[in-house]
């Protein structure tokens, strides 16, 4: 289940839900209860071309051979 951040448009307080992708509406304001939230973007669901999608950001530096 992915992480989704958020910013309540009323109080502006910034939170994190998990949210599986068949759910349509936003989440409540866990601090002021208000229903309108807006999806903000989140620089961990970004990963940079190249990097293989099970290495979590990081690539494993390449090796010599050994005697090299």
């Amino acid at each position: 289940m992915p992480i989704f951040e958020f910013v309540c448009e009323k109080c502006n307080h910034q939170f994190e839900s998990l949210m599986m992708a068949s759910d349509r509406k936003n989440p409540v304001c866990p601090e002021c209860s208000h229903k309108k939230v807006k999806k903000l973007m989140s620089a961990g669901s970004v990963r940079p071309q190249g990097i293989p999608s099970g290495s979590g950001g990081f690539a494993l530096p390449k090796c010599a051979p050994a005697g090299g």
